[in-house]
């Protein structure tokens, strides 16, 4: 049943992240946003990393890739974490949005941490143990 569980996760943390790939090119101004006015060429970062969820996400799915993909993964939600915090900062709406919820830009913060432990552990191979 774990076993079960354990790749239910993992589909589900897939098909976000390949939705979330998609949004990053039907949203592009919205997350462009998120990215400070300093650093150039915020259009191109914004389709790359549309382009790097969708990898990460089939990486994820392919058995001999999954564990090495859960970790750049992790690495990648915590590169990208700056741009949610300047967007918390900044008072900039989530993409798709013109409103802007404090609260919630920073209760989105949160997340992060529960989306790398969740692909962590999606992604580590059954039998592996972490009792740290």
């Amino acid at each position: 049943m774990k076993s079960i569980l354990k790749m239910v996760g993992l589909i589900l943390f897939s098909l976000f992240f390949i939705f979330a790939g998609v949004v990053h090119f039907t949203q592009v101004e919205g997350f462009a946003a998120m990215i400070p006015d300093i650093i150039p060429f915020r259009n191109m970062i914004v389709y790359a990393t549309g382009i790097i969820e969708w990898i990460l996400a089939i990486l994820l799915l392919i058995p001999s890739t999954r564990r090495q993909a859960g970790i750049w993964t992790a690495i990648y939600l915590v590169l990208i974490f700056p741009a949610n915090i300047y967007a918390a900062i900044a008072g900039i709406p989530a993409p798709g949005s013109d409103e802007v919820n404090n609260t919630l830009l920073w209760v989105r913060l949160l997340f992060q941490p529960l989306l790398i432990w969740w692909v962590l552990a999606v992604s580590k191979p059954n039998g592996e143990r972490h009792d740290n």
